[in-house]
């Protein structure tokens, strides 16, 4: 399914896609979530207990997503509703390969959270591509003025259509 299909159908999904009023103290909230997930992610990989740390990774990426989304006014309560959503309005914004990466950590997450194959990850990758992911959303979080979230919501809205 393309991507602009998909996106239509995530925004007439129960719990898909929907603009709320932008909440900073949601915005807050999303980024602690994100920092506590980074140091889950940390602990549990020096503990040695891998499928949780590879979880609490793709966690403290999505958290930093949602927080982006809250400073926006955007809700997207399905997980693949967000990822195409973000692409969609981030592409132009982030770096090469970050977008793939985030996709990549929930295949991760979901490989290591519901299959018993013993996993092999680079833990010191994780760790550092997690920490450039989420202090990048922060930083494009940050560079939003109302001209840009108006722009933003704008294509979304197209989106929708």
């Amino acid at each position: 399914m393309k991507d602009a299909d998909f996106l239509k159908r995530c925004w007439k999904q129960s719990h898909g896609i929907s603009l709320v009023r932008p909440s900073d103290n949601l915005v807050q909230a999303y980024v602690r979530k994100s920092r506590n997930a980074m140091k889950s992610m940390e602990l549990n990989f020096k503990e040695g207990i891998t499928e949780w740390g590879v979880s609490a990774s793709y966690y403290a990426r999505y958290f930093a997503v949602y927080a982006l989304f809250q400073k926006l006014g955007i809700k997207s309560e399905i997980h693949d509703c967000t990822i195409a959503l973000f692409k969609d309005l981030f592409r132009n914004m982030l770096p090469k390969g970050l977008i793939s990466e985030f996709e990549r950590a929930k295949a991760d997450r979901v490989e290591a959270q519901y299959y018993t194959e013993q996993l092999v990850v680079n833990t010191k990758k994780i760790i550092d591509d997690t920490k450039n992911f989420v202090m990048e959303i922060e930083r494009i979080s940050d560079g939003l003025n109302q001209q840009k979230i108006g722009a933003l919501i704008q294509k979304a809205r197209q989106e929708r259509q």
